[in-house]
Parts: structure tokens; C-alpha cells; sequence
């Protein structure tokens, strides 16, 4: 059993074994709990202000993710010619300065729905370069044999830290408001909302680590040899590279067509927490943290697959089932227990999406490709969004159960229109016809 076990561990944490990489993956691991501690208690924060508005839930989570709808192409074209290392150090910084802003403001009973929109905005400016430059990354610090496992330990540690930084956000709101007192805002529920501030001081602090790591870091040097070209042509090049391979192309569409519907559960978990079961800090941060423990244990379980990329449908089979039982749990104990194997299912499916992307395109290409597997992910989020909140809204159409229902319902037609096209495992393949020699030859 103890070998067992011990053959289980090399296998799940193997990429680990390599310095460069574990020393970035904890600086991203402690940084990433103070980042979900924020993501809880500015949904806490905008649902206080509003009196537990939907509609101002789902247009903070539409601000914060536009720019990848806007900018994500043109974010891979820059990252594929420029040093990673440059890229990470000033969307932290700027990710660190939008925390402490919405920090101040709050401690100082300053903060508006009006100002959380344009900090979320501008959060999300940086995350439309930092999200593809650290997954492109992965390669210059493993090799390829280890990228899917570096692929699914990236994915853990985001998991580990929503489960933990979730779980102690009702203590660190309550902790803060010891620190901080206060008096509530007009417009919201009329109780303090002061105490909030202290996780976005908690967030501003992990990034100090980060900022360190990333400056001490020994990044690979990267050669960018040929003529600089425009970067709509670059653009271009990557689009043709995903529209060429069937593995991939279909791959981004299925996680486009899902991100617009089912996979919206930063908007659809909040809602049901504060609005449908009434729940306060403590309860609310416990039922993202159930979520985020399941998502954590589909990182985990996709760390230890050789691969993982097979776990495409069945990964979006029990997202899609458990989000249709969440619809009408009769409880916050019960619908908690299924959100756990809803983050399960989600994370085997998005890291078996990923893997296939990373494992399949050419290193010359991986921004660009990347780019538009953020773009597919994190772009459809503001219309997602905006479509999820409208149905669950209790003055829409539907009312919350009825409304994740057609939710749910939609994400389906999508799965079952593009299944028997999905590949069931890494494929390799060659550059496409209308991609350049120098791409061709590049090192996979």
C-alpha cells in the first residue's frame, strides 16, 4: 500500500520535481488564496451594496472579464515577442494596485458600485496578458513530458487556494470588522461593510512574494529571430493554426459555447448563497469552498492521469448533471454537497481541454494559441454572464431553479452537437497548410 502510495505522489506531483517550476508554483499557490479571498468578498461586497442584485452582480463579473474579450488575441501577438518575465511583472503590479485601491476605499467606507466596476475592469485589462503569458510559461520551465502534469498542478493549486481562500474568507471578514467597526452604506443591507477591506489588504500582501519570485526567477532567454511583422498578422497566423487543427479547434469551441452557459458559477454560486438560501459570511464563503474542495480533487485526480486530455466528456458530463441537480437542491447543505462534484467535473474537463491545446501546438505559436484558449474561457464571460444573471434573477423570467435549468439545458445542446468530434486524447499533428516554415520547425 505505502508503495502504492508513494508511486501515487511521484506520478501527481512529478513536474515538482523541477526547481524553477516549484518555486513559482508555491509563489502562486500562497499569492492565488489572497486573490480568491478578494474574488468572495468583492461578490460579498457588490451583493451588500445592491441589496442582492443579480443584474449588478453579472454586469461587475461582465466588467471584469470584457478585456479578454477585447484583448486576448492581441495579448498573445504581444506576449509570443516579448519576455515573459516583463509581461508577469506588470500585470501583477497592476493586479496589486487595483487590490489595494478597493481595499483603502472600503476601509475608508468610500467604496461604490460605480468604482468596483472600473477596478474590475482594469484588474481584468491585466489578466488578459497575465492569464495566457503564465500558461504559455509552462513550457520554459518543464519538459514536455511533464506539461500535462504541470498543466493540472497549475490547476491545483488555483483549486487548492478558491477552497482555502473561500473557506477562511467568513473569518477574515469577521476578523476585519473587529479591526475596522464601522457603519453600513446607503443602498445596501445597512450593515458594516467595512470588515471587507481586510481581505483585500490580505491580497495586496501575497502579491509582494509573487513580485519577488518572478524577479529572481531564471527565465529561459528566448530568441526572436526574423523581421518584426504587424501584429494583426500575427494574429492572424494563430487563428489559422486553431481553425486548421480539428483537435483544437473544436476543443475551444466546446469551452466557448460552455463559458457562455454552464461554467458561470461566479455568478450562479454567489446568487444562490446570498440570495436563494440566505446565507451570511460564514455560509456563504463554506458553499464556494465546497465548489472549490471539489475542484480541487478533479486537479488532483487529473494530476496523477498520463492523459488527462481523455477526460474531456466525461469531465463535461458531470459538470453538466451535478449543475442540473444544484438547480433544485432543497437545501444550502445539499446543493454544497453537489457543488463540490460540480467543481470536479469542471476542472477534469478544463484541464483536459488545456492539455489538449498545450500539448498539441507548436512553442513558436503558444501565446497565440493561448490567447484564444483565454479568450474561448475567459472572453465569453461577460455575455455569459449577463445571460446566466438574467435567467436566475428572481425578476426575470424563470426565477433562479427554473432559469440554471435552461442554463444547463443550453450547456447540453452544446456538449451533444459536438461530441463525436471531440478528440479523446492528445493527438499530434502537424502545422497546418497557411502556416509559416519557421513555425513548422519550431521546437515542440
Amino acid at each position: 500500500m505505502f508503495a502504492s502510495l508513494g508511486t501515487w505522489r511521484r506520478d501527481t506531483f512529478r513536474a515538482l520535481r523541477h526547481p524553477q517550476y516549484r518555486r513559482f508554483w508555491f509563489s502562486q499557490l500562497l499569492s492565488l488564496v489572497g486573490s480568491w479571498m478578494q474574488a468572495t468578498a468583492q461578490s460579498y461586497l457588490v451583493l451588500e451594496l445592491t441589496g442582492n442584485n443579480s443584474a449588478a452582480l453579472g454586469w461587475v463579473t461582465a466588467a471584469q472579464f470584457m478585456p479578454s474579450l477585447l484583448l486576448s488575441l492581441f495579448a498573445g501577438a504581444i506576449i509570443d515577442r516579448s519576455e515573459r518575465r516583463r509581461v508577469l511583472l506588470s500585470t501583477q503590479i497592476t493586479l496589486m494596485l487595483t487590490a489595494l485601491t478597493l481595499a483603502v476605499t472600503t476601509h475608508l467606507n468610500l467604496v461604490t458600485l460605480p468604482l468596483v466596476l472600473i477596478l474590475a475592469a482594469v484588474s481584468g485589462t491585466a489578466n488578459a496578458f497575465d492569464m495566457p503569458a503564465r500558461q504559455s510559461m509552462v513550457v520554459d520551465f518543464v519538459p514536455r513530458e511533464d506539461v500535462s502534469n504541470a498543466v493540472a498542478l497549475n490547476s491545483l493549486s488555483f483549486n487548492v487556494s478558491r477552497t482555502l481562500g473561500q473557506a477562511v474568507f467568513g473569518l477574515v471578514a469577521a476578523a476585519g470588522a473587529a479591526l475596522f467597526g464601522g457603519t453600513g452604506l446607503s443602498g445596501g443591507s445597512g450593515e458594516s461593510v467595512q470588515g471587507l477591506a481586510f481581505p483585500f489588504y490580505l491580497n495586496v500582501a501575497s502579491f509582494v512574494l509573487v513580485l519577488y519570485v518572478l524577479a529572481t526567477l531564471p527565465f529561459p532567454v528566448r530568441e526572436f529571430g526574423g523581421p518584426r511583422r504587424p501584429v494583426i498578422s500575427d494574429i492572424q497566423e494563430g487563428l489559422r493554426y486553431v481553425r486548421g487543427t480539428p483537435a483544437v479547434g473544436v476543443t475551444m469551441a466546446l469551452v466557448a459555447l460552455l463559458s457562455l452557459s454552464v461554467i458561470n458559477f461566479n455568478v450562479i454560486i454567489p446568487y444562490f448563497a446570498r440570495a436563494v438560501y440566505g446565507l451570511r459570511e460564514g455560509g456563504f464563503g463554506a458553499m464556494n469552498a465546497a465548489f472549490g474542495a471539489g475542484a480541487m480533487i478533479g486537479a488532483l485526480w487529473q494530476a496523477s492521469q498520463r492523459d488527462p486530455a481523455r477526460n474531456l466528456r466525461p469531465g463535461a458530463l458531470i459538470m453538466l448533471l451535478s449543475s442540473a441537480a444544484f438547480a433544485f437542491a432543497p437545501s444550502a447543505l445539499l446543493a454544497s454537497l453537489v457543488l463540490a462534484i460540480c467543481g470536479f467535473g469542471m476542472l477534469t474537463f478544463l484541464i483536459s481541454a488545456n492539455s489538449t491545446v498545450q500539448l498539441t501546438v507548436p512553442d513558436a505559436l503558444r501565446g497565440r494559441v493561448m490567447s484564444v484558449y483565454s479568450l474561448v474561457l475567459m472572453g465569453m464571460g461577460p455575455p455569459g454572464a449577463l445571460i446566466v444573471s438574467y435567467l436566475i434573477g428572481k425578476s426575470g423570467p424563470l426565477g433562479p431553479h427554473l432559469g440554471l435549468g435552461v442554463v444547463v439545458g443550453l450547456g447540453a445542446l452544446a456538449v451533444a452537437g459536438l461530441w463525436v468530434r471531440l478528440p479523446r486524447g492528445v493527438v499530434k499533428v502537424g502545422v497546418p497548410v497557411g502556416v509559416p516554415v519557421e513555425v513548422q520547425g519550431a521546437k515542440r
